[in-house]
């Protein structure tokens, strides 16, 4: 037992080690992504390996949310987006497992509300998607926090709940069409920038992302953020989402580093 705890006791020093290291080399490189945004993805699939009901893979997952936007707070970017719900996995899986899920997602609302963090670190919380989909209990727990978030400016926390990227540039056009009735656009002036701003992202200070990472190793962007995403870097990880550990946001963000963003050059 002594030799198994102290084979044990060495690979963590070896993990901390590598750790320290890759961090340092990350600061090192400078270019620290301003915008983060999140593909939470292999929750079920985590679940189902480990002999678990899928609902406890969203459990998990939820608690690696937090280390994750403490992670991103120490290594200073500014806004992390996070894709935590779709309309269609609303619509398509099973009833007792979208009640368990939205069941957490009001939990963490909860944990959020009554939290000093969003205070400390001035961060602006917002939720984007279809919000009228969700529970009533929900829906309101959201507002409180965005309520009581909405004077922060140095940090931003966007959640897209009940979203779909197709639907949100329907939602634009929808809005670019009534304002163009009404005589509020000129549509010979109308470009790109002025349709960004009909965007649910609209009123962040960056709303397109720098990096977009995707965990378990599925290779797609699943509708999230089409219009926003254009220039962004991808990356994918071979992991899934509850078993992410910082040593994978240093290993994306370094990938991010070294590459050369042409924005369409």
């Amino acid at each position: 037992m002594y030799i198994k705890w102290r084979s044990l006791a060495k690979a963590l020093g070896i993990y901390r080690l590598y750790q320290k290291i890759l961090e340092n080399e990350v600061r090192s490189l400078g270019n620290i992504p301003g915008h983060i945004a999140f593909i939470l993805d292999g929750n079920r699939r985590w679940a189902r390996l480990n002999n678990l009901p899928p609902w406890m893979g969203h459990k998990y997952g939820a608690e690696v949310v937090d280390k994750v936007l403490d992670w991103c707070y120490e290594l200073g970017i500014k806004t992390v987006s996070l894709f935590v719900l779709s309309t269609e996995n609303l619509a398509k899986r099973d009833p007792k497992e979208v009640k368990q899920l939205l069941k957490i997602i009001e939990e963490k609302l909860d944990e959020a509300l009554y939290s000093d963090k969003f205070d400390k670190r001035k961060v602006r919380f917002k939720a984007i998607g279809e919000i009228d989909l969700l529970p009533s209990s929900i829906q309101e727990k959201i507002r409180q926090l965005e309520e009581k978030t909405k004077k922060y400016n140095k940090r931003f926390l966007n959640i897209a709940i009940a979203y779909v990227g197709r639907r949100e540039i329907v939602d634009a056009v929808k809005r670019i069409i009534k304002d163009a009735k009404d005589g509020k656009i000129d549509e010979n002036s109308f470009d790109e920038n002025m349709f960004g701003k009909y965007l649910y992202t609209a009123d962040l200070p960056q709303p397109e992302p720098d990096l977009v990472i995707r965990t378990s190793g599925e290779v797609r962007i699943s509708n999230f953020l089409l219009w926003q995403i254009a220039y962004s870097e991808l990356v994918f990880l071979d992991v899934y989402w509850p078993e992410f550990r910082k040593i994978d946001l240093l290993r994306a963000i370094r990938t991010y580093q070294k590459r050369q963003r042409r924005f369409g050059k």
